[in-house]
């Protein structure tokens, strides 16, 4: 690195400032994460969050230097609440990195918010939450034969996939939830002015008719897992026997 270059700012690069009293960098960030899954990252403010906590601003500053490191501490604790599998078994790595792939997807339905911070927090996570997760993948990927070269872009495209539809969910989910009705109720409130839009297109309307009985939810799931299956299809055509 240049004499003249700084390294990237992260929360993770410097030293843990010492506890000097009863807060702790543990009750903020799970104080900020009940914020932020109330009321949104918008709302999110040292000052609030003083206020929530009984204390002065100046006081969260002693913890994290700004709003950003916040961030990243609030999203690598998010990162810590998937239960993934970590056993490694080259004959079994599709069944673990299913259920590694719908634990991912449950962070942004549980915290909306998350969502468009993940890219925020930097393109290489040293996360200590994330950067394990992410080396099980590599791990199972690695087991089961995917190529050396092709590893990190075969867990780059999955993760592409899951937090790509899991974050088109999560912002769909709480539009609905600002409306005030059930999922089910929103979507069967839409269902006249779409059937109507599409009469001059039959396979939009035909597909659409198929599901109008099944549960809102039921169907997310079911897209998740077919969109799932097929990415796991074509990187399983690239694993070395």
């Amino acid at each position: 690195m240049p004499a003249d270059e700084k390294p990237t700012a992260s929360v993770w690069t410097r030293p843990r400032p010492r506890q000097r009293e009863h807060l702790t960098r543990e009750q903020i960030v799970a104080e900020a994460i009940r914020l932020l899954d109330a009321e949104g990252v918008e709302e999110l403010s040292m000052r609030k969050l003083g206020t929530r906590l009984g204390t002065a601003a100046t006081s969260l500053y002693r913890h994290v230097a700004n709003k950003g490191e916040l961030i990243e501490l609030v999203v690598d604790d998010v990162y810590g609440e998937p239960d993934v599998p970590t056993a490694v078994d080259g004959t079994r790595w599709r069944a673990a990195v299913t259920r590694t792939a719908t634990e991912l997807r449950a962070m942004p339905l549980h915290h909306p918010w998350i969502a468009p911070e993940l890219g925020q927090v930097g393109l290489v996570h040293i996360d200590p939450n994330a950067m394990p997760m992410s080396s099980t993948l590599l791990a199972q990927f690695e087991a089961a034969g995917s190529p050396t070269d092709e590893m990190n872009q075969t867990m780059g495209t999955l993760m592409a996939y899951v937090i790509g539809i899991a974050t088109a969910e999560a912002a769909c989910l709480s539009l609905i939830a600002r409306s005030g009705t059930t999922e089910q109720e929103w979507v069967a409130g839409l269902r006249p002015a779409f059937d109507e839009a599409t009469q001059e297109h039959p396979r939009l309307r035909s597909g659409s008719s198929a599901q109008q009985d099944v549960h809102p939810q039921r169907i997310r799931d079911d897209n998740f897992a077919y969109g799932l299956d097929r990415v796991l299809d074509g990187l399983a055509a690239r694993l070395t026997p």
